[in-house]
């Protein structure tokens, strides 16, 4: 069943969410747009873009990859109230020894420091309007290693250090940071791992696998005053508390 979010308002917000047509990020495009917000995406190519687009009437997609520092500042220029720190990969997935140095830095460059990033070029306009709210998309493999996923391991492990690093810094500024972890989610990425074959997430069964629109309604709670005492935490879509908070059904 789809999550209701008659009880959210957003309305008046602006919300950036990176990688946003496909997946989580689209998903978490449409909620916050039901729930009010004014929502711009990027993703790499303008088909990209306009699929998306058709999909969420009203919301704005910026042809941009994350990587690129120029057109990541060209793209936070206007100032946002909402940040989602979306765009990930998975790759270079391989045990260690199997695995290429670049392409193990090109996936910190993507699912980190790119996340910094744009932290850093949200945070100036959020500051000077009394606050704002970054979510970083997070995962259980920020706290448990996992054969052939040393890349995303790392990355993931550092972003959760940043959403602390963000909230320690920025906390009392009025800007609220999430790590929000989104649980084993239904999505192209999935697909790339069930094929590798490497660790227990590759050999679930794609109908355990739940739907991105779960992720896409917590975000948009996350984005609510409703969430304030969960800022600067790492928060998981499989705890029942959460569930419960953020209105998703338990799950059995």
């Amino acid at each position: 069943m789809e999550p209701r979010l008659t009880h959210l308002d957003l309305s008046g917000r602006s919300a950036l969410v990176t990688g946003g047509n496909r997946g989580i990020g689209l998903a978490a495009v449409r909620h916050l747009a039901r729930a009010g917000a004014r929502v711009t995406f990027t993703a790499r190519s303008q088909g990209n873009v306009d699929a998306a687009m058709a999909e969420v009437p009203g919301a704005q997609g910026v042809v941009c990859d994350v990587t690129d520092r120029a057109a990541m500042a060209e793209a936070i220029a206007p100032g946002f109230d909402i940040l989602v720190n979306n765009a990930g990969v998975i790759g270079p997935i391989g045990r260690i020894l199997d695995v290429d140095v670049a392409e193990w830095g090109r996936n910190i460059e993507t699912n980190l420091v790119a996340a910094f990033h744009a932290a850093q070029l949200a945070l100036g306009p959020m500051v000077a309007r009394g606050g704002g709210t970054i979510v970083n998309l997070s995962s259980g493999a920020a706290r448990s290693a996992m054969e052939g996923w040393s890349a995303y391991c790392a990355g993931k492990a550092g972003l959760a250090m940043l959403t602390r690093c963000l909230h320690e810094e920025y906390g009392g500024q009025g800007v609220r940071a999430f790590g929000f972890a989104p649980g084993v989610v239904d999505t192209d990425m999935q697909g790339a791992i069930r094929a590798s074959g490497l660790n227990p997430v590759s050999r679930l069964p794609r109908e355990s696998l739940a739907p991105a629109d779960e992720p896409g309604h917590a975000i948009a709670w996350l984005c609510t005053p409703a969430a304030d005492a969960m800022a600067g935490q790492e928060v998981d879509i499989r705890t029942p508390a959460f569930r419960a908070a953020s209105g998703l059904e338990a799950r059995p």
